[in-house]
Formats: structure tokens, sequence, C-alpha cells
């Protein structure tokens, strides 16, 4: 595999691990790769691969985990440049909605203006978290998360917003993010959520957790507190290009992502996730979010990685614990409220 194409594959590793893909596929499926062009197909292949086996299953159960992990592969399909990214998004996305009839028949898909997703866990949880992806992330990537989160008894609803997932084919990421989760919010019929942003969803969180006031609970995993255009590497900039709609709009939502007038504004309880080997060019990570944010709490973890893939045990369990300790709390509140 020629140096460019290891260097990819190698950049990736956290991210697709972290994504719940089994490490040693992984390392066959790019293993075998002569180019970078050829990630797209060879990624799809294999979430093929995993249809296949789920028509030939003996149970449900075991049908259902091979459409999840398709779900993943062809996600992941479309982290390089890929002419038929579109379809392999599609594909995911009809992946894990099989995966779910099978698995959780009571899961529900809700879509509105500028996003679709699922909503799982228990209709009388304490609490609704709405897990956020990034720039060229999607729903299908944070399964693991939202499995730590329903675990812990909350509901969750994974969604894609513009420019994301399923819907990056038809639409263009956008900086008022709050303005989406908004009617997210009025669509699951809930008074308070939680949000989990990840990486750039980590910008999109926060902001709506500073315009938003009923964000009961807020949590960031590499997440930018602010973006430089001009310090972006290539391959960002291209990605962000993509996404927007041109280089004019990238730029100009670029200039969009800085926390610093609306951090004090984030009254919700706030942690913030960072990994110490989490170094991009113009990005500024998540410490000054923390700082002015009255209820915050900053967790640098300082062997970890962009969306720290490399050390899950060092944040996934309190992260979720945050969440779900937040809104608990708020419950209690609302009911004493209610009972007075």
């Amino acid at each position: 595999m020629p140096g460019m194409q290891r260097e990819f594959a190698d950049a990736q590793w956290t991210r697709a691990t972290g994504a719940g893909v089994d490490p040693h596929e992984y390392r066959r499926v790019t293993g075998g790769l002569a180019s970078v062009a050829d990630w797209g197909p060879s990624f799809v292949r294999t979430g093929q691969a995993y249809l296949e086996r789920a028509e030939i299953a003996e149970s449900s159960v075991s049908a259902g985990e091979h459409l999840l992990m398709a779900a993943r592969w062809f996600h992941l399909a479309t982290l390089a440049p890929y002419a038929e990214a579109g379809r392999a998004a599609a594909e995911a996305d009809r992946a894990l909605g099989r995966a779910l009839a099978v698995l959780e028949p009571g899961a529900r898909r809700v879509s509105g203006e500028g996003f679709t997703g699922w909503l799982r866990g228990p209709s009388d949880a304490p609490g609704t978290v709405v897990v956020v992806p990034g720039l060229d992330s999607a729903k299908e990537e944070f399964l693991d998360l939202v499995s730590a989160l329903l675990a812990r008894g909350l509901a969750v609803f994974a969604m894609d917003g513009p420019g994301q997932g399923a819907l990056a084919a038809t639409s263009s990421l956008r900086p008022d993010y709050e303005q989406v989760v908004g009617r997210v919010i009025d669509a699951l019929g809930v008074p308070r959520v939680g949000l989990v942003g990840l990486s750039l969803g980590g910008y999109f969180a926060a902001r709506t957790a500073a315009l938003e006031p009923r964000v009961a609970a807020v949590a960031t995993v590499s997440g930018p507190f602010r973006l430089d255009w001009e310090e972006l590497p290539p391959p960002v900039r291209d990605i962000m290009s993509l996404r927007t709609g041109g280089i004019d709009a990238a730029r100009a939502f670029a200039r969009q992502v800085d926390l610093a007038a609306l951090a004090p504004r984030i009254t919700a309880p706030l942690l913030v996730v960072d990994g110490g080997e989490d170094v991009i060019p113009g990005v500024t990570n998540g410490e000054p979010l923390a700082r002015p944010a009255p209820h915050a709490t900053h967790l640098s973890v300082p062997h970890g990685d962009h969306l720290l893939g490399n050390a899950r045990p060092d944040w996934l369990p309190r992260l979720t614990d945050h969440i779900r300790q937040a809104l608990e709390e708020e419950s209690r509140r609302g009911d004493v409220t209610e009972t007075e």
C-alpha cells in the first residue's frame, strides 16, 4: 500500500475503531487499497458483505448486529473522496433502519425540516439526549455512544442535520444549528434535552446550549472553540467546502465558528472533553469554552486524539454519567415545580 494511502488509513484508525468496526478487519480492508480512491468502493463492499451475512443469519439478533456493522462500514466509506458517497450514506441510513426494526421495534424515525434520525430508549426515561454529529460524521458513527447513553436509562435521538449523513447530498452545513435543534425538540415533544456534540458537532451543541433555553445538559467531544480558515489543513478546507457548497461558503462558515461571545451564556451543566494529541492547525480546542461558562468542567485526556477513539475508557463513562445526572436533577426540579 503506497505511503499516502497508508498515512490516510492510519489517520482514520482510531476514528474507525472508535466507531465500532473490528480493528483486524479494518487492517485487512485498508491493507488491500492501492490508492485513496479505492477507499469508498472497498468499504462499501465490506458493508455489502455484512448485508449478505444478515440475510443468511440464523437469528434475528445476529441479523440485526450484522446490519448495524454494515451501517458503520457504509458510513466510513464516505470519509475519503468518493463519487458515490451520497449513495453510501443512504445505504448506511437504510442499514441502520433495518437493524433497529429487528433489534428495537420500539425505535421511532423522526424527521423534519433539516433533520432526520432515530429516537431510541424508554418512553418513561428521565431525560432525552440529542447526539449531534460533525463535519463529515453521521448518526451511524456514534452507535457505541448511543448504546452507553441507553444503558443509563436515557432516551436518545441520534440525528443527521443539514449537510450531514443522510442529508449531505441534499443540503449544506449551516452555523445556526440551534434552529435545527429547536425543531428537533418540538418534534420529540419533550420539555428539555441533553446535547452531546462530537467534533464540529461540539460547536453546534455549545452554540445551541447558549441560544436554546430547553437545553438542560451539554457535553462536547473534540469540539472547536474557534476556527481560523487560513490555517486549516487543505483536506479540512476541502471537506468544509464540499459540505457547505463551495469555498466562499466554507470560508464564511469558518468565520462563524467562534464561541467567545456565547460561552458565558451556557448556563446548563457543561462537560468539555479534549484530547491532548488532538492538534489540528487552525482549530482552537475546547478549553477556552469551559473557562467562562458558569457550570463547566474541562476534561483533558493527554493521550487522546481527535474524537478520542484511542481513549474511550477515559471519557465515555464520565460523559454519559454527566448527562444522566444533569437530566435526572432537571427532572426532579420539574417534578417539584409541578407539585408546588
